[in-house]
């Protein structure tokens, strides 16, 4: 895999981490879905390795590749909280402008009759999925094996219990086992889009580096705050969603200190 070039392993880590989502998925095609308890925690161990991963794989490499860069102290520390603040604004862009729909808040964005429910569902992941892999994509396109491969493992398996979670809403809404099962995988291919992206981007330009690095962060921490730790918390659930969000947190902290 050292042949390969940092875009490229940007987009099959992406794509790897992506595919977990129907790897995930996989108990609804054999009629075994974990009670609503045990999914809030598996969703708040994917908030977990999402919020370790934001600040131990990204926003702290973004602050080191400042560093190396600008002199002085402040001028890092703008470089990161102004990229961190942009990733958080387009993601809230995205959330605000593209008609989607979500199984729990019903429809968001502008009116959209002319499109089925599902593709507003689709849509939904589409705006979750897309910040992780333009993480993973960056992580690679900025140090190799080495700042990619931790991330991309840590976001593979957040996204399993994604999968089944928007499995399980499927089949909440009358879809079959199969086609949930397939739909939940197929929102995950919308990562190596991102992985490209970011992957390309930082090895085009290297000065932006520390702003593609902390732009992904605040990508990811736009969704952890505003669709993954509230859906934890609505049934009443919260203590073992927090469990599961230590557990993450830690777990992803080990990954990145251990590959990385």
């Amino acid at each position: 895999m050292d042949a390969l070039s940092p875009v490229m392993l940007g987009v099959l880590g992406s794509l790897a981490a992506g595919l977990m989502t129907a790897v995930g998925a996989v108990p609804v095609l054999f009629g075994k879905t974990p009670g609503r308890g045990l999914r809030d925690m598996l969703l708040g161990f994917a908030a977990g390795i999402m919020l370790s991963a934001s600040f131990f794989s990204l926003i702290i490499p973004a602050l080191d590749a400042a560093e190396a860069r600008y002199a002085g102290a402040a001028a890092p520390a703008g470089i990161a909280v102004v990229a961190i603040l942009l990733g958080m604004g387009a993601i809230a862009l995205m959330n605000q402008w593209l008609p989607h729909e979500h199984f729990t808040t019903g429809r968001e964005g502008p009116e959209a009759r002319a499109l089925r429910r599902i593709w507003l569902f689709i849509v939904a992941i589409a705006i979750h999925n897309f910040p992780e892999g333009l993480s993973v994509g960056v992580g690679f396109g900025a140090r190799g094996l080495e700042g990619g491969l931790p991330l991309a493992i840590g976001i593979g398996l957040q996204n399993a219990p994604e999968g089944l979670a928007v499995a399980v809403a499927l089949l909440g809404e009358g879809y079959s086992r199969t086609r949930a099962w397939a739909i939940a995988g197929l929102t995950g291919l919308v990562e190596p889009v991102g992985g490209l992206l970011g992957a390309g981007i930082i090895v085009v330009s290297q000065p932006l580096l520390p702003w593609g690095l902390a732009f992904a962060a605040g990508a990811m921490l736009f969704v952890i705050s505003h669709e993954i730790i509230p859906e934890t918390h609505r049934a009443g659930h919260q203590n073992k969603a927090t469990t599961g969000l230590a557990i993450g947190l830690v777990l992803m902290l080990f990954l990145d200190v251990w590959l990385g």
